[in-house]
């Protein structure tokens, strides 16, 4: 039995090389890029425990849940860690980072969440950079969310280590996903004697077996599937154009946060300030007296494929999730998710104006 995704020709070194280099103009970037083999979470924790170690120094900035993580991994390996935490409903400031290193001006590590789609805020990397760069740290950045969704510059902004995943704004598969690596980044890795090596976390033999041998010879077998689907992702984004991409996130990102304020019931945005909300995700706080997940679940019944879920963790109870990226970035979508919500609000026995937000996420739509 032939079926067209299992009969296809293997795909080549220089297919992959190609992708790659397509996803190295995306991020903007004359660093080494790498696509590695499996989820986001596979370069994130390869690139941590290839530059940390006992001799490391880090400032892991903490806006989410992602950021918490990460200095799980850097302790985890030995580092020094000061935690730089700021509630989940803003974002942490270039002056925040300024004064850790004034603390401790011994910090050559700084780990950073560019926009956490879990809470809905996004952190000023540009300024952010300066800082770093200032003091000579290695700096790390998820910019798995905010990828395609909003500018990600990591030669600009001095990032060593930039990780993107193509789940979320880029629209595109989970299996794969791409880190940008900086000459000192990798130096930092060689002279590592705990960096992993013939191990699927291991950034140094992509380095060793397939960059510095010219992109002749891959590892292993590649994730086939995935990889066109990344590169039909690309495709996509290239013909649509990256600006006008990241212009209809951030037009969701407003009008969903505008009609939310409109619609009323007491539902409102998670993140306070406008400038701090991540156009990949809007984040909403259910009024009190209600749980988010009671609300989410009866807007789903309504229609299911809403882009709409609860919080995670601690915050399942008080946070709602709209998740208007990649294909959902569209108004229809938007107008959509907010009518729902209202109608499970109204049941609730909250008064809400579901006109009032249709006109307000109209306006908003630029």
């Amino acid at each position: 039995m032939t079926h067209p995704f299992l009969d296809l020709a293997p795909l080549s070194a220089e297919h992959f090389a190609s992708i790659e280099d397509r996803v190295a103009r995306l991020m903007d970037t004359s660093q080494d890029v790498v696509i590695m083999q499996g989820e986001a979470l596979l370069p994130l924790e390869g690139a941590i425990r290839g530059t940390a170690g006992p001799g490391t120094v880090a400032l892991n900035v903490i806006t989410g849940p992602y950021g918490q993580t990460f200095g799980d991994w850097l302790r985890d390996c030995g580092a020094t860690v000061y935690d730089l935490a700021v509630p989940f409903h803003t974002a942490v400031t270039a002056e925040q980072v300024r004064e850790a290193f004034a603390e401790h001006p011994e910090i050559d590590f700084v780990s950073l969440v560019h926009a956490e789609a879990a809470t809905g805020n996004t952190n000023p990397v540009a300024e952010i950079g300066e800082v770093v760069r200032e003091h000579g740290a290695l700096f790390y950045l998820d910019a798995v969310a905010s990828i395609a969704a909003e500018p990600v510059l990591p030669d600009a902004w001095g990032v060593d280590l930039c990780v993107i995943g193509a789940q979320k704004a880029m629209g595109g598969p989970a299996g794969v996903s791409a880190v940008s690596v900086s000459a000192r980044a990798w130096e930092r890795m060689a002279a590592n004697p705990q960096a992993p090596r013939h191990s699927y976390l291991s950034l140094l033999d992509w380095k060793q077996r397939w960059v510095d041998g010219g992109r002749k010879a891959l590892l292993h077998a590649p994730a086939q599937l995935e990889m066109l689907a990344l590169e039909a992702c690309v495709e996509r984004i290239e013909s649509e154009g990256l600006d006008a991409l990241m212009a209809r996130h951030a037009s969701a990102a407003a009008a969903t946060r505008a009609g939310t304020l409109a619609l009323g019931g007491g539902l409102e945005p998670y993140v306070h300030a406008a400038k701090d909300a991540a156009p990949v995700a809007t984040t909403l706080r259910a009024p009190a007296g209600t749980d988010a997940r009671d609300l989410v679940a009866k807007a789903l019944a309504v229609d299911p494929v809403l882009p709409l879920v609860a919080g995670g963790g601690a915050l399942a109870h008080e946070m709602i999730r709209v998740n208007h990226y990649g294909p959902q970035a569209t108004r229809g979508v938007v107008q959509s998710s907010l009518a729902a919500l209202g109608g499970a609000l109204a049941e609730a026995g909250l008064e809400v104006d579901l006109e009032g937000a249709r006109k307000a996420v109209a306006a908003a739509w630029v």
